[in-house]
């Protein structure tokens, strides 16, 4: 079984949690994804299966789009509602204000991680070090946030939909959209609805994959790797040069210079290849070994 499988998670499982569920359901030991949701998140994690786990390096970077809830006047320790609270105060922003600061935060931007977070200081995660009730100095990362917009109200939440490069905290946006408007705030809630190319309207829930494995149809659910890479041209190789490039050699090729998809004659989908030179070389193989 390989390829890349999309799932709606439902609020209070981790990313983890869904790849070890659908280990067990899809009996594939071999599942990766390519980008973390928090638990409270719902929405889009993009699973990779079996010998696709070796595309998830090209999707990390993928721009992401979501659908956040931004509570104003107050603040946690966590950045979202499901923290400690720190500061709690009433915030009689106008819908006119906060669009006004909204423009601030877009386009590229300088963002600190939050200490929870899964980032990594001198070998120690840092929501290990939070909890414990610590607190590390973290550097700014630049970030681009190519579109804010206001959707409007949902009883003391304003809806905001975002779409951000990968490394984006939605929560540390909305925690420094209420700093900045003086009232404090933090993310209420937040549903990923795109990665790259892939929309959680394609998406599956946990259930649905599993009755799909009980039914004997889940790689059905699979879309192929390859559509990963389809803005790069396709290339059939001869049955020698396919034996070659499975050794892990490369072949002559006249193709135009760049990366292409590489098929055997059957159509099977072998490599992401690089032509330079005059020679075909093999960037990623995706064929089982």
């Amino acid at each position: 079984m390989n390829g890349i499988l999309l799932v709606d998670k439902e609020q209070d499982w981790t990313s983890n949690d869904v790849v070890a569920k659908l280990k067990g359901v899809l009996h594939e030991r071999r599942i990766g994804h390519s980008g973390t949701l928090d638990p409270m998140a719902t929405g889009l994690l993009v699973l990779f299966v079996g010998r696709a786990t070796r595309a998830v390096e090209f999707a990390e970077s993928h721009a992401k789009r979501y659908l956040a809830g931004l509570r104003l006047g107050l603040s946690t320790d966590t950045q979202d509602i499901t923290g400690r609270v720190l500061k709690s105060a009433k915030a009689p922003v106008s819908r006119e204000e906060l669009l006004a600061v909204l423009e601030e935060f877009k386009g590229e931007i300088s963002q600190i991680p939050p200490m929870y977070s899964a980032i990594k200081v001198k070998g120690k995660k840092l929501y290990d070090i939070a909890r414990r009730g610590g607190e590390v100095e973290r550097k700014p990362r630049q970030i681009t946030v190519s579109a804010l917009t206001l959707l409007g109200r949902e009883g003391e939440d304003w809806l905001l939909d975002v779409r951000c490069s990968k490394g984006t905290y939605i929560r540390t946006l909305c925690h420094d959209i209420g700093e900045r408007l003086g009232c404090g705030g933090c993310m209420s809630s937040l549903r990923r609805i795109q990665a790259g190319e892939f929309t959680v309207d394609q998406a599956h829930t946990i259930g649905q994959i599993r009755q799909a494995a009980d039914q004997g149809r889940a790689e059905s659910l699979l879309i192929p790797v390859d559509s990963l890479f389809r803005e790069y041209p396709a290339l059939t190789a001869s049955a020698g040069a396919e034996q070659r490039l499975r050794c892990g050699n490369s072949v002559k090729c006249e193709a135009r210079e760049g990366k292409v998809r590489v098929y055997s004659e059957s159509g099977e989908f072998l490599l992401l290849g690089q032509v330079s030179g005059g020679e075909l070389k093999t960037i990623k193989s995706f064929f089982e070994v």
